[in-house]
């Protein structure tokens, strides 16, 4: 087969996973559709289908191998020619997904991404080429926002976590490379860049010897078609004043702060090896409460920890009780082989943890209803992310709404309205998952 006949071939994924997997995934599909591959958004219309995995959690790993067990029924079915499988599953369990996968055509390492093409060739057996470095990504979020990823890798090392063995050590990504990333965006009509990395606060101080999460805004900021920046995962230790108040003033970045505490407890946190105790994130909670009212707050708990007992995890309901975020997430604790925490004594059994994580999410829903009736008659500035087709309204999000994670807001349009544009809506309702909105 030539080139030529190569790129006839029509390529589609399936996005599993974080964020900054999708970026993965956003960047190996620019360097396909460089080559000259058609990129398609349904995997039955394609030759090719990538399955870009998550391996973070076991429910992450079980999602993961169901889709790949999708589409090898297709390609036995004769609908796809190949099958590639990319992201962390096949870096975390290679030689197995090797032997448990044989009808798997590719499977992708991390450090192999930027080959994706020279790949495909080998698959084909084409002549293989030189690899052209490609700057430009398929969105696949949209023209609204977009993921700027900073960093990749840990090094945290906390007890009950997969990434550092997956992604290595912490690396910053150069902020000239990012910035010169962000203007592309921006010229693509990228109005919010939301950044993120494992750990976001930890930003330059492998590259540069001191963190540089200050001074990168600073450069996004400087992009005039970029109104929004946001911050995701700002581990609390290094969350400073002199951020905050950088966050406070910029008129740029959003008034958003997403923290990932994980637990209150002093033990479960010791135990994890986070480095604040409770005293240090109470004091950290109520500085950001008390200094920064405007500021919407999300978190991030694990139930179920090993050695979480009753007593423990009636702290940390209190804890989401008196705190009152905004927005939170929890999750039943993971058991995950190669962490620290895998042979830990005292492991909550399976049934106990889905009741707590079920008791603190009605917790922390009651919560929000409550917050819903102060938003109920506000205004929003709102930016527009997409026509909803079936529904005939515009879905967006405000700046203390993160998309994806947090409501959305609907509202119809008065017929003056563009995607990736942003307009003013006065709330009028709440359905459970989003905000409605009156255009003003």
């Amino acid at each position: 087969m030539t080139k030529k006949e190569l790129v006839t071939k029509k390529v589609s994924a399936i996005s599993l996973g974080c964020d900054k997997n999708k970026v993965d995934l956003e960047k190996l599909l620019g360097r396909l559709k460089d080559y000259g591959f058609e990129i398609v958004g349904d995997i039955y219309d394609a030759d090719i289908v990538i399955v870009n995995t998550c391996a973070f959690i076991e429910s992450a790993e079980e999602e993961a191998i169901e889709n790949i067990l999708t589409v090898e029924k297709l390609k036995e079915q004769g609908v796809i020619e190949k099958i590639i499988v990319s992201g962390c599953l096949p870096e975390r369990h290679f030689d197995d997904m090797k032997t448990n996968f044989p009808s798997i055509d590719l499977f992708l390492r991390l450090r192999e991404n930027d080959l994706i093409c020279q790949k495909i060739e080998e698959m084909y057996g084409v002549q293989i080429t030189k690899p052209a470095k490609n700057e430009e990504r398929v969105l696949t979020c949209g023209i609204s926002y977009a993921y700027l990823k900073i960093a990749d890798g840990c090094d945290n090392v906390c007890s009950y976590c997969t990434i550092p063995r997956i992604r290595g050590r912490y690396k910053s990504v150069p902020i000239d490379e990012l910035v010169n990333e962000a203007k592309n965006l921006a010229d693509r009509g990228i109005k919010e860049l939301i950044l993120v990395a494992q750990d976001t606060t930890r930003y330059g101080e492998d590259l540069y010897g001191e963190n540089k999460l200050i001074e990168l805004c600073q450069k996004l900021s400087k992009i005039k078609n970029i109104k929004w920046i946001r911050l995701h995962y700002l581990y609390p230790e290094k969350i400073t004043d002199e951020l905050l108040n950088y966050i406070d003033h910029n008129e740029k970045m959003c008034k958003y702060i997403d923290l990932p505490l994980q637990h209150i407890d002093d033990d479960i946190l010791k135990s994890m090896r986070r480095r604040l105790d409770e005293e240090q994130t109470r004091s950290l909670i109520e500085k950001i409460k008390t200094q920064y009212p405007l500021f919407a707050l999300r978190s991030t708990f694990i139930v179920g920890y090993p050695g979480e007992n009753r007593k423990k995890f009636k702290k940390l309901c209190k804890f989401i009780k008196d705190t009152k975020f905004d927005y939170a997430g929890f999750f039943p604790y993971s058991k995950e082989e190669s962490t620290a925490s895998f042979f830990m004594k005292k492991q909550v059994p399976s049934f106990i943890k889905k009741i707590r994580a079920k008791k603190i999410k009605l917790l922390q829903q009651k919560i929000v209803e409550e917050k819903i009736k102060d938003i109920i008659g506000s205004e929003m500035e709102i930016l527009v992310d997409y026509f909803d087709q079936s529904s005939g309204e515009y879905v967006g999000h405000s700046q203390k709404l993160s998309p994806t994670v947090d409501f959305g807001v609907r509202f119809v349009d008065n017929g003056n309205v563009e995607v990736s544009t942003f307009v003013k809506v006065k709330i009028y309702d709440f359905d459970g998952s989003f905000f409605k909105g009156e255009l003003l």
